[in-house]
């Protein structure tokens, strides 16, 4: 049997794995629930159309800066190793820390609290049941991605064809039976406050910014890939390819969502509805097509889940092989070849956090902090080329330095926007993330301990 220092996690991951992954990973509930924040600021369907084609911009410009740096750091642990190399460890540790107690695994919590819910409009369950469902879920997916790496991208490619079909399905019908050419019909720009207006060209880009902020938490989601690039057959083309691709095809598909929405609904409707896709369906089909929908965001879901419980144990069995984590997270099975430690704490997390419930406070304090950590990410790019212009840079950003600076700049807008409009959550937020200093600093002087020869 191989040594614990000689296994490696197992380079399975294609450029197919890679795409399905990111679509897979960003496609969950957003599509369905967005729309109506974004009804709710924009009057006009051309309005509506450019505030998701400057999000998806602005998240490609994210992925292309995560491309370089992939390509030139190739390691497992994606934004961990990319902050680390630009700022220092500290910074990365701050980020793996924060992933952990809150962002990553609230979000697989949430995604499990949400599972049970949409589970209970297709079959009967009552409040108890839905978290037994919602934790089922998540240790269901957490055993099937320690089993090998093979079967959590199994698992992944079909769920997103899943997904990716059947939202396919929905955008196809109702384009067929909705009424196109009303989409169009509202000028651009309102002006008419009592009507929902901002009155005026310079007015009208505050509710679009509002608007820009929710279309940028639906295209949450693209990073996840990079904690994988050390499972990759061939890391540096393939990483940024399925950065690139997957997010041109997300972006494509939430500009034919949203032309199906206005098509089946007026803008008004829309502006109402929580899940606007169960809405539309049932309009132009009746009551019968809410299920259909119902069973696609509960596989929609199922998947967004997959990727993240995939993808980001790796970040922490990273932090752990640089001895800045628990050492049992370093370890491989002999097997599976996965990190099954870090898989599984992130998974037993998620489920107290499913079954606690009052996580979700926590949760939406801490969750913005991820794009002050995307923001440094990103501008890593400009550091590292200033810091270590020795790297191989297979790939470079297009427009450097232009794209990453339109990024970090948005990024900068959305975070900003949080902390003025709720500076306290956001400062028990930061202090959230700040928690990881003193772990930082005990897990420094556990790794100086254990290197420290002893005494003669």
């Amino acid at each position: 049997m191989a040594t614990q220092s000689a296994l490696a996690l197992a380079r399975e991951i294609r450029l197919g794995d890679g795409v399905a992954i990111v679509v897979g990973g960003i496609i969950g509930s957003g599509i369905f629930l967005v729309p109506k924040d974004v009804s709710q600021q924009l009057d006009s369907f051309a309005g509506v159309l450019l505030v998701w084609i400057v999000g998806g911009a602005l998240s490609l410009f994210g992925a292309l800066a995560l491309a370089e740096l992939g390509a030139a750091l190739p390691r497992t642990g994606g934004l961990y190793v990319y902050l680390s190399e630009a700022y220092g460890r500290p910074m990365g540790f701050l980020y793996g820390w924060g992933q952990l107690i809150a962002i990553s695994s609230g979000t697989v919590a949430t995604l499990a609290v949400a599972f049970g819910l949409y589970l209970s409009r297709l079959v009967p369950l009552n409040a108890t049941e839905q978290k037994v469902v919602g934790v089922a879920s998540v240790l269901l997916l957490t055993g099937v991605n320690c089993l090998g790496l093979r079967r959590g991208t199994w698992v992944q490619n079909v769920s997103t064809l899943a997904k990716v079909g059947g939202l396919g399905l929905v955008i196809v019908v109702l384009l067929a039976r909705g009424r196109p050419l009303e989409m169009w019909s509202q000028s651009f720009w309102p002006s008419d406050p009592a009507a929902g207006g901002a009155g005026g060209l310079n007015p009208a880009w505050i509710p679009f910014g509002v608007a820009l902020v929710a279309v940028l938490w639906a295209y949450e989601g693209w990073h996840i890939i990079t904690f994988s690039a050390g499972e990759f057959k061939r890391v540096r083309p393939d990483l940024g390819r399925s950065l690139a691709i997957g997010t041109v095809v997300i972006v494509a598909i939430y500009l034919a969502a949203n032309l199906a929405y206005y098509a089946a609904l007026p803008g008004a409707e829309i502006a109402q509805s929580d899940t606007v896709a169960a809405t539309a369906m049932t309009r132009t089909f009746g009551a019968g097509a809410a299920g259909f929908v119902s069973l696609l965001i509960l596989i929609s879901i199922f998947g967004a889940n997959n990727a993240q419980i995939l993808a980001t144990p790796r970040m922490y069995y990273a932090m752990a092989r640089d001895g800045l984590f628990f050492e049992s997270l370093a370890r491989v099975h002999p097997r599976y070849h996965t990190p099954v430690a870090a898989i599984v704490t992130q998974g037993v997390w998620a489920s107290l956090l499913t079954c606690i419930g009052s996580f979700q406070q926590l949760f939406t304090y801490v969750v913005f902090t991820h794009w002050i950590f995307y923001a440094l990410a990103v501008a890593g790019v400009v550091v590292l080329r200033v810091k270590r212009p020795e790297l191989e840079r297979p790939f470079c950003v297009p427009g450097y330095p232009l794209l990453p600076f339109l990024f970090v700049l948005s990024a900068a807008g959305l975070t900003l926007s949080v902390i003025v409009a709720d500076p306290w959550r956001s400062f028990a937020g930061v202090a959230a993330i700040l928690t990881g200093l003193p772990a930082y600093g005990l897990f420094c002087l556990l790794r100086h301990r254990k290197r420290k020869p002893p005494k003669a």
